[in-house]
């Protein structure tokens, strides 16, 4: 079974740092404080972020933690308080206001929930892990469909939207230093929340958008953006967690458990039900069904699993430098963040040992046909052109990973090169020119012509 995954102002940073503290200043019981008999759990949330479903939109759907909570059997009556948010910043304003208990945001925003808990006196904890990439290929660089960019060199001089302290930030800095250019000189940063990113992006008050999941694909499926850079490219972790407040954890500790465990249900619902949990965040959300199983499906670009693996937590460490960087955060004790003791103790230790000794599935194409409750899966973009070419009236989507990467992309939004008898897909140009390069007779054709050459 699959286990699935510009430096703010300073007048910016002190207003958040007001913020919180109004926040916290507002006072009032923890949001886990009841009167002995009722008790409400508050969990902050990111439908639309839709690698978080498990702790989440697909969760709360599922209603697994719920029933956890009713089987405690400790004579208490629970009730889940869901609040959604579009980001990761309000959860961690409200969790260290102590009005939130659980939150989950991306990895970036983890490590300023971190360091906001402890200058507040409110530390956070990382409990757990969602949706992660490990090569990054959750957060994408993309432009308008006409643009003429072509490459992140092209970037000079451009403007470039994104949401400052987030994943999506962090690479589009480390993809314009390995290009060469200084991400606060060679490019106008705007930093912008990922709905007005992507209306910039249209509008042409924008040359690019660098954002993480759901937005490039969302926009990529409605035809109005083509990619100009996987993330996974970095080779770098990428990944969203579960946080909880450390003295609700401690206070509760058999409700985190439970929290924990339907997480661990709703991952394995997503993995034995892939088209039907990518329906069921599609009804929560407005997305699209499509580009939610582009990031979720069985051969999705996140992973699923509950369980905090080494390689996530030295991406962690990695993360810091970039947001000290951007004076966002100073230095944060990842090490005295994250604890796995309480998933460890929800799943059991077997079962958790076996969890972080399991990775991503190989990358296959699929092809989604209407009406299906299940996709085909095809071992070469071969086969699967083949396949589309011979059904098209009959495919709602079909999805191929990058022949470098391995990151899975709509096949006829792919780059498509022709090496011999040989069809590869390539999600940006950038990647299909170098492989071009480097392998004489290898030409990019176009998709049609791909299809024409499959068939």
């Amino acid at each position: 079974m699959k286990p699935k995954r510009t430096a703010l102002p300073t007048t910016a940073s002190a207003a958040a740092v007001a913020l919180l503290l109004s926040l916290t200043a507002c006072g009032g019981e923890a949001s886990a404080g009841g009167d002995g008999s009722t008790v409400t759990v508050t969990v902050g949330y990111q439908s639309r972020t839709i690698n978080t479903v498990t702790a989440g939109t697909l969760l709360r759907s599922l209603g697994h933690f719920e029933r956890q909570l009713n089987s405690l059997g400790d004579g208490v009556t629970y009730k889940v308080d869901w609040q959604d948010y579009a980001t990761g910043a309000p959860i961690t304003a409200q969790m260290t206001a102590g009005k939130i208990d659980i939150g989950s945001m991306g990895d970036f925003p983890l490590l300023i929930n971190a360091a906001r808990g402890k200058q507040l006196g409110k530390p956070t904890r990382l409990v757990s892990v969602t949706g992660y990439n490990l090569r990054g290929g959750l957060n994408t660089i993309v432009t308008a469909p006409g643009s003429s960019l072509t490459s992140l060199k092209d970037l000079k001089g451009k403007k470039v939207s994104t949401s400052v302290g987030s994943a999506a930030d962090g690479t589009l800095v480390r993809a314009l230093q390995r290009a060469g250019l200084d991400p606060a000189e060679d490019i106008e940063k705007l930093n912008q929340q990922p709905a007005v990113g992507a209306s910039a992006l249209s509008s042409g008050s924008a040359d690019a958008l660098s954002q993480f999941v759901a937005w490039p694909g969302l926009l990529a499926h409605q035809g109005k953006a083509k990619a100009l850079y996987d993330g996974a490219r970095l080779d770098l972790p990428t990944f969203h967690g579960v946080t909880a407040r450390e003295d609700f954890a401690k206070e509760r500790p058999a409700v985190l458990e439970a929290f924990l465990r339907a997480q661990a249900q709703a991952t394995g619902y997503l993995d034995a039900h892939p088209v039907a949990a990518a329906e069921k965040v599609a009804k929560a959300t407005g997305l699209p069904a499509e580009a939610v199983y582009l990031y979720n499906g069985a051969q999705g670009i996140a992973t699923f699993d509950p369980a905090i693996k080494p390689q996530l937590v030295a991406a962690l460490k990695k993360d810091v430098s970039i947001l000290r960087d951007a004076k966002l955060t100073g230095d944060v004790d990842v090490d005295a963040f994250v604890d796995d003791r309480y998933v460890k103790k929800a799943l059991g230790t077997a079962a958790y040992a076996d969890r972080l000794a399991a990775g991503p599935p190989e990358p296959a194409g699929e092809v989604w046909p209407k009406g299906a409750g299940k996709t085909l899966s095809f071992t070469s973009p071969g086969a699967l052109l083949k396949h589309v070419a011979a059904h098209l009236d009959e495919v709602r989507a079909a999805y191929v990973p990058d022949a470098t990467t391995g990151t899975l992309w709509f096949a006829d939004q792919s780059v498509w090169v022709a090496d011999g008898t040989e069809l590869l897909p390539f999600l940006a140009p950038e990647t299909a020119r170098e492989y071009v390069a480097d392998h004489g007779g290898a030409r990019v054709v176009t998709y049609a012509e791909a299809l024409e050459r499959a068939s």
